[in-house]
């Protein structure tokens, strides 16, 4: 085998270890946290989905792209839960050294165009990553929503909090917002969120 086709391989071994990081969200059906492969994977399927709140430049065939390739630097780096201020502090240096680590693994070309996705979607600066980032917000935001507020209980995370970490949804797929705001107030009025 050549050296091309064993870095390959040696990367798609590494990143089996996505479907063993566990993330604070929990299945929407509520028994056990998903993982961050579980996560990438309904992340791709709701960007297909909702593709119609996107805005019309977006190329889904992209989004699909940052979608699995978002959350790989967390082989190495670990999930940080989204409101937990003392965990992000550090969480960007965490994953560039974790990018290097890992996106290096792949033959040279083809480790930058994946590294190049993954920080693009960082960026949230280009048409395909802000509606991927959108969509990565909306995903456990449903699965709290179904869930009784089950993360936001756990942190407890305020409505100020969840509503600033949603405006992406706002800004970048509004259509939803709606719905956004909705399951907001609900959280709030059953106690699934602190009203501040």
């Amino acid at each position: 085998m050549n050296s091309h086709i064993e870095k390959q391989l040696q990367f798609l071994i590494e990143i089996d270890k996505m479907k063993s990081i566990l993330r604070q969200t929990l299945l929407c059906d509520g028994t056990r946290r998903e993982n961050d492969a579980e996560h990438s994977w309904h992340l791709a399927v709701m960007a297909m989905v909702l593709r119609e709140y996107a805005a019309p430049a977006v190329d889904l065939g992209r989004v699909l792209q940052m979608a699995l390739v978002h959350d790989l630097v967390e082989v190495y780096a670990g999930d940080t839960f989204a409101y937990d201020v003392q965990g992000n502090a550090d969480k960007a240096t965490r994953e560039a050294a974790a990018a290097d680590k890992l996106f290096g693994m792949l033959p040279e070309a083809q480790g930058k165009a994946l590294r190049t996705l993954w920080e693009e979607f960082d960026a949230m600066e280009t048409p395909d990553a802000q509606y991927a980032a959108a969509i990565d917000r909306l995903q456990p935001f449903v699965a709290n929503h179904v869930t009784q507020g089950h993360t936001w209980r756990l942190g407890g995370v305020k409505k100020s909090q969840v509503l600033a970490r949603m405006d992406l949804v706002r800004r970048f797929a509004p259509a939803l917002w709606g719905y956004a705001e909705g399951v907001v107030a609900e959280a709030v009025e059953k106690g699934w969120l602190m009203d501040a």
